[in-house]
């Protein structure tokens, strides 16, 4: 028997709870011990369940609580022995028991009596090993085991997440894993609850999974990269470039073919090898590296392409049977394009068949195929060993290898073809250049590979060194053995004279130049060129046939284009694109009925070659902006070099034919702007985008170099709008100053601390509420603080660099004479704050007021602001001073914690940045938080909006999607809506550096109050210079090129206002009027009560007593001047420190803006925003 007593605890119903988990190991412990009895301490029965019904409640549960502390977290020492305990409290026999049960239920049966070492170790200090002679191999193979079941089940004792595969994956994918959220891990309270279990049997990497089949690197890639690179150009056309090219041009041309592809396949293995590659090849790997509208474009291009190329090997395959059936003397219809449009058709039928019963038949065809393929070529090089084997043969211009004929055949001879085509090298090239065209065949199946990051690259690469060195040796032994021009004369052969090589272009119908049956007379047995030839084309157009529905497929996917998603729908386990394959029929079909390849070769060659190009320039792109998520384990490529790539691409594209080059941009750039009209609701991390983030990042940081200059003076705002759409009004003035201008922010104060998931709601709600009303602005949100000290932060803390708000632009505080006098301090102290800080000061005051969230209902499947789990209730002047309704915090803060459960499930997130659309097509838009299946209406909401901009009654909607009154569609929209002959009053009462009159001027450009009149009020100095002063003025503004239609000077401010406006004043202020004697005798008036400096004594009214009069008679000037204008903006009165209460202060605005229509107050910060100098 053992020293050690090795045991595991009890299963998680009989412990206290924690979050440690221990697995029984005995199974029928909490059987026996329900049947003993929990203070039982007998060891009745034998075995397992015996032993462990005698350990009741002392036993392991007593070993349990000395190794936690209180809350139930495991102690320091992870080694506890508790030896002592378990003598003092266990008889000897029994301890045997536990000894046994605990140990042996798991335990291989030749390890029975060995000593272990698990997490917990109890050791007896009376008995003696009866393992004492055991092997030391043997006990280090039992701690392994045990050290791995240990491994296992450490999940259960910590919140924490192990890195694992699966918690990186996409939040929809099936087999993603649960990862804690922060707030689960950094929050006591908060408990994660694992809703997703992966399927352990299943290993997504693996080759089949579910049924589905897929391919390694020689079957998915090489094979078909083979196979489509040797297609109909090795057997039909290479031989014709010998004849035109000649030995020397046609190793240039095939090495500017291989210089093209090969470059394209490094930049391609780069961007396969940074990350998963899924369905949809060169599409797939284009829309995520450069994003959707350059992916959009060339998938449908490329799709399209396919299609032509399938056409194309199967007019090739049809040309080589017409040669075979013209020797025999057969014929269907004319023996031309009548037959080759009828063999086409039959043919592509069959293909068409074979890809719809499945990709497993395909892929053992091509392996026939390709068998076929290497033994006809085979044929051909040891055929130009053997020789013409008769004089047929010789008179048709095959000679053997002859160094007369090598150096005839060096170099170029271009002819002009029957119809008058006239062929140069680059003709030449554009017809062969399809035949390298096969490199992106696997690829293109990237989603039926095992390993596409592995596969794609050394595939292609391998297939492409290996084809380039076959069409060289190729093009040596035509070149070498047969003649450019021969008559098949046999008179001549028999004579023994070489007439038979000499003859008038045009009139020999054999050689390199006439025949395009070359390749079968080299070789050895003719049939097997036959097979050959029609194993290349078959298998090329087999590919190009799988090939163009899958990228489409996967562009139907990802709804780029519009009413295309219907061929998005796949058939089988292996989600065959059964309606992208009779499309694909009936295109192919459409081209071989033009009947000529070498009509049919150029067209494609330009959309191949555009391929290419976006792949070397996604590369080279990637490489430039350096994003961090560019790490392609593929390491043999280069920036510079992708960029040649994809110049060459576009140099040889012109030169093979600009008209059609042409065509292919065009085709390209309207494809381009289609998707990016549509903003399709993807994020794929496009390098498009990390470029974007890093020329923001540069522009802010060469700005910082830049002098400011008061010629380049911008008002950048900071608008304390809380969420925007509570105060529309209040951000559409905002916008309207900013409006491709400059920089606005819309702060929000949030009193009290909030959870992230609740910032993100109120950031995606405010991104929501942007994107509807066009409005180019930032959302910056403070919490855990009031008004004033959140609003000092948003002052201090907003912007970067120069790029920070130099306006502060508030709400009037229409409450101010009933709020709390704290709140009214802390509105006065934002004022001076952000005078400190040399903020200009904006203040808007409209008559209906600017607070709509109790007006406005739910929108764009947003609940109202009540209904959110913090409850809002923002009012005009303090953003979020009042409390927080902690009933509605309380009833609905567990509902958005469900909600991140319910709808992404698969998520490695709680939090609900779901919500902001880019992780996948079935969580996209900003859903209600109270409600996912919203989620998916808000894009069509959005975009529906986009028809309706102009339309206020779709932007506005009352409680439940009630339609709003007229009256207050025209108080949401008064900033909005054209306005005719509007009139706005500039009262330029003092010098604060001109914002108050530049302010009014930026609002009469705007396309919307473009016919207002400005009319522009300011105060005189003395009445007998009266006229002087109004010449200066006006020169003034002429000098700052204002336009305006008025100018009016007041002359007698200065004058007593009248008893109504004294009595007015006097009645705005009375309850924080605090006399003398009341502060001396302690009467109880309403200001004494509150111990704040909110309140107006004698004195203080007798120290600015000039200044009120003057605002008072000011005040009768407005009411005069200003009362139908649409917009009045004046000077903003300057509130001294420790001369002006916050309470008389306000009495001043209230006077001057009370019945008045909508007021801006401004105030400058007394530095020139305008300038006359040029």
């Amino acid at each position: 028997m053992s020293d050690t007593i090795s045991f595991e605890l009890g299963s998680a119903a009989d412990r206290p709870p924690n979050r440690f988990q221990v697995n029984p190991v005995n199974g029928n412990s909490r059987k026996s011990q329900g049947a003993d009895g929990p203070g039982s301490g007998s060891g009745s029965g034998t075995g397992a369940g015996a032993g462990t019904g005698g350990a009741g409640e002392d036993g392991p549960h007593e070993v349990y609580r000395r190794l936690t502390n209180a809350e139930g977290e495991l102690l320091e020492d992870d080694t506890f022995d508790a030896t002592q305990m378990l003598n003092q409290r266990q008889p000897r026999q029994q301890r045997q028991s536990i000894k046994s049960s605990f140990r042996d239920k798991d335990k291989p049966s030749r390890f029975k009596d060995l000593q272990t070492t698990t997490r917990f170790q109890v050791d007896p200090q009376n008995e003696e090993s009866d393992d004492s002679n055991d092997s030391q191999e043997e006990r280090e193979l039992l701690d392994n085991e045990y050290d791995t079941k240990y491994g296992k089940s450490f999940r259960h004792f910590t919140r924490e997440a192990l890195p694992r595969l699966d918690n990186y994956r996409n939040m929809m994918s099936i087999q993603a894993a649960y990862r804690p959220t922060l707030d689960e891990l950094h929050n006591a309270t908060l408990v994660g609850k694992n809703t997703h279990s992966l399927t352990r049997n299943q290993d997504p990497e693996s080759g089949i999974l579910n049924g589905v089949l897929k391919f390694g690197w020689i079957k998915g890639v090489l094979v078909r990269c083979l196979l489509n690179i040797w297609g109909v150009m090795l057997f039909l056309r290479l031989s014709w470039v010998v004849g035109q090219a000649g030995v020397i041009e046609g190793f240039v041309l095939i090495l500017t073919t291989t210089a093209v592809t090969t470059i394209t396949a490094l930049s391609m293995s780069a961007i396969s090898t940074n990350g998963v590659i899924k369905g949809g090849g060169t599409y797939y790997m284009i829309s995520r590296s450069l994003g959707p509208e350059f992916g959009g474009s060339i998938g449908l291009i490329f799709s399209l392409a396919n299609a032509v190329a399938c056409a194309m090997y199967v007019v090739g395959f049809c040309e080589s049977m017409l040669a075979m059936m013209t020797t025999f003397g057969w014929e269907i219809v004319d023996g031309g394009v009548q037959d080759v449009r009828i063999i086409g058709c039959i043919t592509i039928l069959l293909l068409l068949i074979i890809v719809v019963v499945g990709m497993e038949w395909e892929a053992k065809a091509q392996i026939g195929l390709l068998v076929i393929l290497l033994v006809a070529i085979g044929d051909f090089v040891i055929g130009s060993f053997i020789g013409p084997k008769s004089d047929a043969e010789l008179a048709k211009g095959f000679l053997g290898y002859n160094a007369t004929l090598f150096k005839n055949n060096l170099f170029a001879d271009y002819r002009p073809e029957k119809g008058g085509i006239k062929h140069d090298f680059f003709s030449v090239f554009a017809i062969f250049f399809p035949a390298a065209t096969g490199i992106l065949a696997g690829a293109n199946i990237s989603g039926d590979l095992k390993d596409p990051q592995k596969s794609i690259p050394k595939g292609t690469i391998l297939a492409i060194v290996i084809t380039t060195g076959t069409y060289l040796i190729m093009v040596l032994q035509c070149g070498a053995t047969v003649a450019r021009d021969a008559t098949g004369n046999l008179t001549d052969v028999v004579n023994g004279s070489f007439a038979f090589l000499h003859c008038q272009p045009g009139e020999c119908n054999y050689g390199l130049q006439n025949s395009f049956q070359v390749i079968e007379l080299v070789s050895g047995f003719g049939p097997l060129i036959y097979a050959g030839c029609y194993a290349a084309t078959l298998s090329s157009a087999l590919a190009s046939l799988v090939s163009a529905p899958k990228v489409f497929q996967a562009l139907c996917k990802d709804e780029l284009y519009p009413k295309i998603v219907w061929f998005a729908k796949g058939y089988g386990k292996n989600n065959e694109p059964v309606r992208g394959y009779v499309l694909t029929f009936v295109i192919a079909c459409a081209f071989i009925l033009i009947g000529e390849l070498n009509l049919i070769a150029p067209l494609i060659s330009n959309f191949f070659l555009a391929a290419y190009m976006l792949i070397n320039f996604s590369t080279f792109h990637a490489s430039l902006a350096k994003p961090v998520g560019w790490r392609p384990t593929f390491k043999y490529y280069n920036m510079w070099l992708s960029l040649l790539g994809a110049i060459l691409c576009v140099a040889v594209m012109f030169l093979i034919s600009w008209a059609t080059a042409l065509i292919t941009f065009a085709a390209v750039l309207a494809l381009y702007l289609i998707v990016a009209y549509r903003k399709p609701d993807v994020n794929w991390g496009s390098t498009t985008q990390a470029q974007t983030y890093k020329n923001a990042l540069m522009s802010v940081q060469q700005l910082n170099n830049v002098e400011e200059h008061v010629k380049n003076y911008r008002p950048q705002i900071l608008v304390l709008s809380g969420l925007p759409n509570t105060r529309p009004v209040l951000v559409d003035l905002a916008y309207m100053l900013t409006k491709n201008l400059s920089l606005l922010v819309c702060g929000h104060v949030l009193k009290g601390s909030s959870s992230q998931k609740y910032r993100t709601y109120l950031q995606e709600r405010a991104a929501n509420w942007f994107r509807k009303h066009r409005v180019k602005g930032f959302y910056g949100l403070v919490d855990g603080e009031d008004f004033e000290s959140g609003t000092r932060a948003l002052m201090q803390a907003t912007g970067i660099g120069k790029l920070k708000p130099n306006i502060i632009l508030m709400g009037y505080k229409t409450d101010w004479q009933t709020c709390d006098h704290k709140e009214l301090d802390q509105y006065f102290n934002v004022m001076h704050k952000a005078l400190d800080m040399y903020l200009s000061v904006a203040i808007l005051r409209v008559p209906q007021g600017l607070d709509c969230s109790q007006v406005l209902g739910s929108q764009d499947g947003w609940k109202t602001v009540s209904d959110v789990p913090r409850t809002l209730q923002p009012n005009e002047s303090s953003g979020d001073l009042q409390a927080v309704d902690s009933s509605a915090r309380n009833g609905l803060g567990g509902s958005i914690d469900s909600l991140s459960r319910n709808v992404s499930q698969a998520s490695s997130t709680s939090d609900l940045s779901f919500i902001a659309g880019n992780q996948s097509k079935d969580v996209s838009g900003m859903p209600d938080p109270l409600d996912a299946k919203s989620a998916n209406l808000v894009n069509n909401s959005l975009r529906k909006s986009k028809l309706k901009h102009d339309d206020p009654a779709s932007l506005y909607k009352g409680p439940g999607g009630a339609e709003l009154p007229k009256e207050v569609l025209a108080d949401l929209t008064q900033f909005t809506r054209k306005r005719s002959h509007a009139v706005i009053d500039v009262w330029w009462l003092y010098d604060d550096g001109g914002l108050t009159l530049l302010l009014p001027y930026i609002i009469s450009t705007r396309r919307t109050w473009q016919s207002c009149k400005l009319r522009v009020y300011a105060l005189a100095n003395k009445n007998s210079e009266l006229e002087f002063e109004q010449r200066s003025m006006a020169s003034l503004l002429s000098k700052f090129r204002i336009d305006y239609s008025d100018l009016t000077l007041i002359p007698d401010i200065t004058k007593k206002p009248q008893e109504t406006s004294t009595q007015f004043f006097n009645e705005l202020i009375k309850d924080f009027v605090v006399t003398e004697k009341e502060g001396e005798n302690g009467t109880s008036s309403r200001a004494t009560l509150n111990e704040d400096d909110a309140v107006i004594t004698d004195d203080d009214l007798l120290a600015v007593q000039d200044k009120t009069n003057r605002y008072l008679r000011l005040r009768e000037y407005l009411r005069e001047q200003s009362t139908k204008s649409d917009l009045v903006v004046m000077t903003l009165p300057m509130p001294r420190k420790n001369i002006v209460s916050a309470p008389l202060y306000m009495a001043w605005l209230e006077s001057l803006s009370r019945d008045m229509p909508p007021f801006l107050f401004v105030r400058g910060n007394q530095t020139s925003v305008l300038t006359f100098y040029s």
